[in-house]
């Protein structure tokens, strides 16, 4: 029986059942297989892949959709992968235009590698913005923070959710509502009994990521990394937004390197909502 042609093959939903195969599917393109996230994208996100006739995946990707139920007004597409074999076929380019027509009008945003940028602005992807991952062992010092910081407890997730909407600028709940399983480490920080921001510390193979990073501005926000760093061994990683110079400079004297840059890019609108004074690190670029 001949191998039908890689244009033949049906794109169709991934579920949880699919991650393993997501994870090879990174391994293939030297990835991390980075299961706990594409355990967390499969679940709160749309998985779209493409199934190999000789097994596993040719192609993959996952659309986290903000807003109200069923009518969201932001959706992010992250992990788009092909692999290995596959790649230079126009598979990358024929999964981003179904996930196109599926999210018809929806406003989209993404995080391109200088590899991917070419193909998402062929298909009319603007870049609005930057993004710099850094990674390292976090070294404290400098003058002690007057911000109070804490963990989190359950009483503190209605206002996470309604400062994340105000800074993200649209309805996150289906995410966020998972931080405190998919995190090893939810802290607050806090004047006067209100919230004044929130960060997450999770776990990606040997590493913490911090995001999301959320304050009210930059000496909250290097309290809260800090508090986090006081809370592990591991190295930490982080993509914070280029425009804040003042906590990448400060991240960078701490002992976190600069590791590469992604390009922000939306469909549909000339900029994200929310307010990015507030928001200096995505949960993960993956989800926006």
């Amino acid at each position: 029986m001949p191998t039908p042609s890689l244009a033949a093959l049906p794109i169709r939903r991934l579920t949880l059942r699919d991650l393993t195969a997501c994870a090879d599917l990174s391994e293939d393109r030297g990835w991390p297989r980075e299961e706990h996230k594409w355990g967390l994208l499969l679940s709160a996100g749309k998985g779209f892949g493409i199934d190999d006739p000789e097994g596993g995946l040719v192609a993959a990707c996952v659309v986290t959709e903000y807003g109200a139920w069923q009518r969201p007004d932001l959706g992010a597409i992250g992990m788009v992968l092909v692999a290995e074999r596959h790649a230079r076929r126009g598979v990358g380019r024929r999964l981003m235009r179904h996930v196109l027509s599926a999210m018809a009008t929806t406003p989209l945003t993404l995080h391109a590698t200088p590899y991917g940028r070419p193909l998402y602005e062929e298909l009319g992807f603007k870049v609005t913005g930057q993004a710099e991952m850094l990674m390292g062992r976090f070294t404290p010092g400098g003058p002690k923070s007057s911000v109070v910081t804490r963990a989190a407890t359950a009483e503190d997730l209605p206002s996470i959710l309604r400062l994340d909407e105000e800074v993200f600028g649209t309805d996150r709940t289906p995410l966020i509502t998972r931080l405190p399983a998919f995190a090893d480490q939810l802290r607050v920080a806090e004047e006067n009994g209100r919230l004044i921001g929130y960060t997450a510390a999770w776990p990606n193979m040997d590493t913490h990521v911090v995001g999301p990073l959320i304050a009210r501005d930059t000496e909250t926000a290097k309290a809260l990394i800090t508090s986090l760093a006081a809370h592990t061994d591991r190295p930490l990683r982080t993509d914070i937004d280029v425009r804040h110079e003042e906590l990448l400079t400060w991240a960078k004297k701490r002992g976190l390197a600069s590791v590469a840059f992604n390009s922000v890019m939306t469909y549909g609108i000339t900029d994200l909502p929310g307010d990015w004074t507030r928001r200096f690190a995505p949960l993960t670029v993956a989800a926006g």
